[in-house]
């Protein structure tokens, strides 16, 4: 089992979800595990319930796992893969796209628990950039 929760990312832009990632990688320990799912099977803008299964089950090592999608599909095609293939410990989180990932990433990497890894993403949608 692994002292950190996993972090997928479901975004209509591969391109997007991997820069995102790479910001990531930056901010937070090579420990937790950042796993994208994003796009269609041939690299096209949409989602894939494939790709978020398997983004899932990769993500998944053991404390848990926070599903941050980007918005519209994404949403639907998570919600019905996780009802669909429901998994112990992994979460649909409510919070906005980037910032949502920065705070769950950041505060996975100091070893939180899925519920304080959750709660960090769900804030972010309060955060003042001014």
């Amino acid at each position: 089992m692994s002292d950190y929760v996993g972090i997928v990312l479901v975004s209509h832009s591969p391109q997007l979800a991997a820069g995102l990632r790479q910001l990531l990688g930056e901010l937070a320990s090579d420990a937790v595990r950042v796993v994208v799912a994003a796009g269609t099977e041939d690299g096209g803008l949409g989602t894939s319930y494939d790709l978020i299964a398997g983004a899932v089950a990769e993500a998944d090592a053991g404390a848990g796992v926070v599903v941050l999608p980007d918005l519209g599909s994404s949403v639907l095609t998570a919600v019905t893969v996780l009802e669909d293939e429901p998994r112990p410990g992994v979460v649909l989180v409510d919070a906005p796209f980037v910032e949502g990932a920065v705070s769950a990433a950041v505060t996975a990497a100091t070893g939180a628990g899925l519920a304080e890894v959750v709660a960090a993403a769900e804030e972010a949608r309060g955060f003042r950039k001014l």
